[in-house]
């Protein structure tokens, strides 16, 4: 049974994870407190948050979410990342900040996203896909595309006649 201060904070992650639309588990081993808050800051512009917790913790409110459990990465200091929008966003984020020189301590695990387990390979597939409104505007642009042209087809009669009538009026002024 989980003491007070446990239970506080197993509540607490569970109005988190409920909140969350995707989490990401992180190894942090070897960075610098500079470093990793840099990185939260990464995560906090991207729309997510990071918490260190225990892993049990974790896995008991993962548990009462009913969110499936990921026993491939409970192991050693874990950082959870948990989006709170654009998952994709708050992927490049970690992805990115793992990149640079000197911060190659970041590794990431793995995710839970739509109840599904994701691993590393697929986290970084994640973090390659354009952003939520890049994807957005090419929709608009591929649905607005045939339309543009069916007006572009529409108008030419009435912009032709137009044309018409503008050449007999100068030709009548010329006259």
């Amino acid at each position: 049974m989980p003491t007070q201060a446990k239970r506080e904070t197993i509540d607490s992650l569970v109005e988190l994870l409920k909140k969350s639309d995707a989490v990401f588990i992180t190894e942090y081993r070897g960075l610098t407190v500079k470093k990793i808050s840099v990185c939260r800051k990464n995560i906090r512009q991207a729309g997510g948050e990071m918490k260190v917790c225990k892993n049990t913790l974790m896995r008991i409110a993962l548990s009462e979410c009913g969110m499936i459990q990921a026993p491939d990465f409970d192991f050693g200091p874990n950082g959870y990342v948990l989006s709170y929008g654009d998952a994709a966003a708050v992927a490049k984020a970690i992805r990115d900040f793992s990149k640079e020189k000197g911060n190659e301590a970041l590794v990431v695990k793995g995710a839970i996203l739509g109840g599904k387990l994701l691993t590393k390979e697929q986290v970084i597939a994640l973090a390659d896909l354009p952003s939520r409104e890049q994807l957005l505007a090419q929709v608009v642009g591929t649905i607005a595309g045939p339309l543009r042209g069916l007006v572009t087809v529409l108008s030419g009669p009435a912009r032709g006649l137009v044309t018409c009538l503008g050449q007999i009026k100068d030709k009548k002024d010329a006259a």
